[in-house]
């Protein structure tokens, strides 16, 4: 999306995997309305502003239960992904327990791992990603022993796209007994996801990117029956009169009052998706980032991080890095020619590890649904000037 910032400036706006920009026209409305209309607190209070709100919220979890295979009750509204998953983590994980995870993931996954081993008595060890499906998955396989208690995967990689085989790696977890917890942050709304393929599980995602929601949300999916301990307790406005947290979903994991504007936008953004379709959206944004991969790897001076990045095996996220300089200054040169990217680790310093760009880290790039092919070939011309 072309904008013009005060002075003049263009702005081309290709920091999608952190958080889309813009939102769509009807998320926006859809703000305002909450925000004039929506006033009264959801399953707290008996008059007609308040049931409202109730209905907006429920007709929310409806939205997404339909999206992505679930069940209304088991859709859990959040903060944002890493709000999600640090509930799935600790309420899956025992004292004691043992977790696998794949060399990809983002710190949202790997400090409360790495938290619970220092206070839990929590092990953990690595998955490395393999150039086949079978491969990963044996990767998985070969970590598990008799204490593993899950299994957590990133579905695409926020450093690369890598998409990883979370539904085979769901049926290696059903097989054992393991449950699986999704870190689906980059995925939601641009890649198919089928909770009711994946056993026992938590899918936990991000409002603010793909689905086209506002900053502040997230979702917990659960499926299979997965069940988890709680982290926070509170007001639900259900069973008030005992003490003990309710045993039902969706109010056993939503203490407080819930953000209701931020689920109106989660409402709008999804309406959105579903009208274009995931599969047009990941084909429009894949057809842009191909002729930066392809300018990328025909330019002496850059090298793409993951040189296999292609349709249906990578998401729509694509980092490079540059023979002559760090990272930070590439992103500068960029955003002086009016282009907004992101430069540095990204939060995930074992996928650096794992794709040899830890020092330095990587610029990293996405389009959006409202992307336009003009403004990749601007980017283009721009990353041959550097």
């Amino acid at each position: 999306m072309t904008l013009f910032l005060n002075g003049g400036t263009v702005l081309i706006y290709l920091d999608n995997a952190a958080t889309t920009y813009p939102k769509p026209y009807t998320v926006v409305q859809g703000i305002v309305s909450a925000t004039k209309n929506y006033g009264g607190n959801p399953g707290r209070s008996g008059h007609t502003m308040s049931l409202r709100a109730a209905a907006l919220v429920y007709d929310t979890r409806k939205k997404a239960a339909a999206l992505f295979h679930a069940e209304p009750e088991n859709v859990i509204f959040t903060s944002n992904c890493t709000h999600a998953l640090n509930m799935a983590i600790k309420g899956a994980v025992p004292t004691g327990g043992h977790v696998i995870l794949s060399a990809l993931e983002h710190n949202a996954v790997l400090r409360p791992v790495y938290a619970m081993s220092q206070t839990a008595g929590v092990t953990y060890s690595f998955a490395l990603p393999t150039a086949t499906e079978r491969g990963t998955v044996q990767a998985f396989e070969r970590q598990i022993n008799s204490k593993t208690t899950a299994v957590i995967c990133t579905h695409a990689s926020n450093l690369t796209g890598r998409i990883m085989p979370v539904e085979a790696i769901a049926a290696l977890c059903a097989s054992r007994g393991i449950p699986l917890i999704v870190d689906a942050a980059q995925s939601a709304g641009v890649l198919p996801i089928d909770v009711s393929r994946l056993g026992r599980c938590v899918v936990c995602m991000a409002g603010h990117k793909g689905l086209y929601g506002i900053t502040g949300t997230g979702m917990m999916i659960l499926g299979g029956g997965m069940e988890l301990s709680t982290i926070l307790e509170g007001g639900t406005g259900s069973v008030s009169g005992q003490l003990e947290q309710p045993d039902f979903t969706p109010d056993r994991f939503e203490s407080g009052t819930v953000n209701t504007v931020g689920i109106m936008s989660l409402k709008k953004g999804m309406e959105f998706i579903t009208h274009l379709g995931t599969d047009k959206i990941y084909r429009h944004e894949m057809s842009l980032c191909m002729p930066v991969f392809e300018a990328l790897k025909r330019n002496p001076a850059t090298i793409p991080v993951d040189p296999s990045f292609a349709f249906g095996t990578h998401a729509p996220v694509l980092s490079f890095t540059h023979n002559n300089m760090d990272s930070a200054e590439v992103g500068e040169r960029l955003n002086r020619a009016g282009i907004a990217v992101r430069s540095g680790l990204h939060c995930a310093p074992l996928a650096h590890e794992f794709y040899h760009t830890k020092n330095g880290g990587a610029v990293r790039l996405a389009p959006s649904a409202f992307t336009s092919r003009k403004e990749i070939e601007y980017l283009i011309r721009q990353i041959k000037k550097l």
